[in-house]
């Protein structure tokens, strides 16, 4: 969707010849809409209209300018406000530019150029602030639950409610399920419907960030507060500010680190490594894991104090194989996406691919299914993905519900990146964009001997 150049302009000016000439220059952008007025009640008359600028002559018949302006901004405070006059008067152009005015104009005989530049420049600003409005309507119904969390199983319809549900205060929220569920969706789709949607969503995956580099990237530190801190660095609580932040893993985090994040948690204040001065900050938390928690805690891994700050609003996930037909909706959008951005003719799924997909377990969840079906539309011969096509390394599995063990798992994903490096000439960057994985992930698969680089 594009955004609309169009700027409605009003013109309320007395003299009628003036007038003629004010709209005769603004008309020369085809882009302008231009309505002249020769009242300030005309103009209130018309202003159901919501113009885009209004020109306002500072002395009409029926209002003086400062009075007039008071009334637009009441009803549209919005609205740009160009005030053009008679006379020279710095005090009174002060006072109404205070008031709200835009600009104001003199009248002579380079007025009309400068309209022109200053109405350009509220069409410049009038078409950042469009984009950025059609940016935030976008964002928003991207991470709407029925378009961000597709599906409509009575798991789905639940966690749908939940969203929104979350979404309406700053609870924190713990995401837990099994890999590949969508939990960064999820929260992304909390934050963008939150009241905090205009600020920062901030993640940050525990898991793959070193140990010794954990806590300066959680909370920053101060030039020299240890060998290569060059210089200061901000970290993510800070980043977050007002925002949200979403710690992934957060089970993986040290029990020394969990120690200092609950003082953080607590204080709502971060101390920087190598700093004395404390920070506060405002951001909402949202954390996720594979692990139970609460088993966590039992076995002495996680901090029980912290687990009862973090659990807040807990939030189950799903895993795939649990959501029945969600499997085939699923497929059918990843599939019209992957063909639509790839300049592919559009694919269709034969009824064999459908059933089968529906008895595989799905290990490896919805980020499974989304690499499978992206594959598949790369290796079909048609326009047509039949079962050949699909990577499903348990053909026969099907209606156990059960997950493969750990290292048949481990050599159905080594397969399917073999198969992406494979489609893709070996391009590392393309194959680890596409899984969404790291390309120290695939490195280390080929160190492994797991997978072939060319």
């Amino acid at each position: 969707m594009s955004v609309s150049s169009a700027v409605n302009i009003f013109i309320v000016e007395d003299n009628a010849w003036y007038g003629e000439l004010l709209e005769y220059k603004l008309a020369q952008n085809p882009d302008y809409q231009v309505q002249r007025f020769t009242t300030a009640q005309a103009c209130f008359d018309h202003l159901s209209e919501k113009p885009d600028l209004i020109t306002l002559d500072y002395s009409l018949p029926d209002g003086k300018g400062d009075q007039v302006l008071r009334q637009i901004k009441e009803r549209l405070p919005e609205v740009a406000v160009i005030i053009i006059s008679g006379q020279e008067d710095v005090r009174t152009a002060i006072g109404l530019l205070r008031q709200g005015a835009y600009d104001y104009l003199v009248k002579d005989e380079e007025t009309a150029d400068r309209l022109w530049n200053s109405v350009n420049n509220v069409r410049k600003q009038l078409l950042l602030r469009r984009e950025n409005e059609r940016l935030r309507e976008q964002i928003g119904m991207k991470y709407e639950p029925g378009r961000a969390i597709l599906g409509s199983s009575p798991q789905m319809q639940q966690l749908s409610t939940l969203i929104e549900k979350a979404a309406r205060t700053n609870i924190t929220v713990s995401l837990s399920g099994e890999t590949g569920t969508g939990k960064e969706l999820v929260a992304k789709a909390i934050h963008y419907l939150s009241p905090r949607r205009e600020q920062a969503f901030v993640a940050v995956n525990v898991a793959a960030i070193p140990r010794e580099l954990l806590e300066s990237e959680l909370f920053g530190h101060e030039k020299g507060a240890f060998t290569g801190a060059i210089s200061r660095r901000i970290g993510r609580f800070e980043e977050a500010h007002r925002g949200t932040l979403f710690l992934d893993e957060i089970a993986e985090m040290p029990l020394d680190l969990q120690a200092k994040l609950l003082r953080v948690l607590q204080e709502r204040e971060v101390l920087r490594v190598g700093g004395g001065q404390p920070i506060a900050f405002d951001a909402r938390l949202m954390v996720a894991t594979h692990h139970d928690l609460a088993e966590q805690v039992q076995k002495g891994r996680f901090r029980e104090d912290l687990y009862y700050r973090l659990l807040g609003l807990p939030i189950v996930l799903p895993p795939l194989r649990e959501r029945g037909q969600d499997i085939l909706m699923l497929a059918e959008s990843f599939l019209s996406d992957f063909c639509h951005q790839n300049k592919m003719t559009p694919c269709r799924l034969s009824d064999e691919a459908r059933n089968l997909l529906l008895r595989y377990p799905f290990p490896g969840n919805v980020r499974e299914l989304k690499a499978i079906i992206e594959l598949a539309a790369v290796l079909a011969e048609q326009d047509t993905i039949l079962p050949q096509d699909l990577s499903l390394r348990i053909q026969g599995s099907s209606t156990n519900g059960q997950a493969p063990a750990a290292e048949s798992l481990r050599t159905q994903i080594a397969a399917i990146v073999q198969r992406y490096l494979d489609a893709h000439q070996g391009n590392i960057m393309q194959v680890a964009d596409k899984l969404q994985i790291g390309k120290s992930t695939i490195y280390r698969m080929a160190q492994n001997n797991e997978v072939r680089l060319r």
